[in-house]
């Protein structure tokens, strides 16, 4: 079961402190000044900066290093150590993980951006994902909800009212990207393979996986309220688990128990 936690986004306070019973999620803009930009350009490595370079448009580049420096901000924040000096590793499918010194850490954590804002869960010992959608017009009423998601989850959003359509697929969408993101396997597991709930109203859950009766007991999942015209969701290993929702910039440093 989760615990109800507060549905605003607040500012961390001065000493942190992230239990085993807790998901700590962030939400960061991605639109900095420059000073702040240049700030956490300069705790990225080599190869941060290389990616960076690498993006043709000047707003892409600087979300990009926008959303890589807040990221090695915050987890700087809970290791109490200097961004710039913690290393990650990727698995086959591409989930960041730390690496080095810090590579037998308990602290998981996952990211995700869209449109300028980014979302940050960090946890421990267990597995999370984390996904943010802008909502968008015409997706819903494309033929994309048949070519992806499951055929149970496609009746269940053409059943609704049309105007309740569109909301309805994004939050869809960003449930089942949050729970891919959460098992680390990439598209190699496709979204068809299991249903989220996607009712209005209808809290987050994952309802089926082919194959794995005993999965949808394993993972639980919690909408976002990352704010109109957004939504989000965050999935998690286990049940009896709360979530924190933080506001950065907060400069603090945060014990692990």
């Amino acid at each position: 079961m989760i615990v109800p936690c507060p549905v605003e986004w607040r500012e961390a306070p001065e000493t942190l402190t992230l239990s085993r019973v807790e998901v700590h999620v962030w939400r960061a803009s991605l639109n900095l000044t420059a000073s702040r930009l240049q700030g956490l350009a300069e705790t990225l490595n080599a190869e941060e900066r290389f990616r960076s370079e690498c993006f043709h448009f000047r707003n892409d580049q600087e979300h990009f290093i926008a959303s890589r420096g807040i990221l090695r901000s915050i987890l700087g924040s809970y290791l109490a150590t200097p961004p710039c000096s913690l290393q990650f590793s990727y698995n086959p499918y591409g989930k960041p993980a730390l690496a080095g010194k810090f590579a037998e850490n308990h602290l998981r954590f996952n990211l995700t951006h869209s449109h300028g804002l980014a979302l940050y869960a960090v946890t421990l010992d267990r597995e999370i994902g984390v996904d943010i959608e802008r909502i968008r017009p015409y997706y819903a009423e494309d033929p994309i909800p048949e070519q992806f998601f499951s055929s149970r989850e496609t009746a269940k959003l053409r059943a609704l009212p049309f105007h309740l359509q569109q909301e309805a697929f994004f939050r869809c969408w960003a449930r089942k990207e949050a729970y891919i993101k959460a098992r680390g396997e990439g598209l190699s597991f496709q979204l068809e393979q299991f249903d989220v709930s996607l009712g209005p109203g209808e809290p987050a859950s994952l309802v089926w996986v082919e194959g794995n009766s005993n999965e949808t007991s394993r993972w639980s999942m919690q909408d976002l309220p990352a704010g109109p015209p957004y939504v989000a969701a965050l999935a998690a290993e286990g049940q009896n688990w709360r979530h924190c929702l933080w506001q950065w910039p907060s400069g603090s440093t945060a014990p692990l128990h």
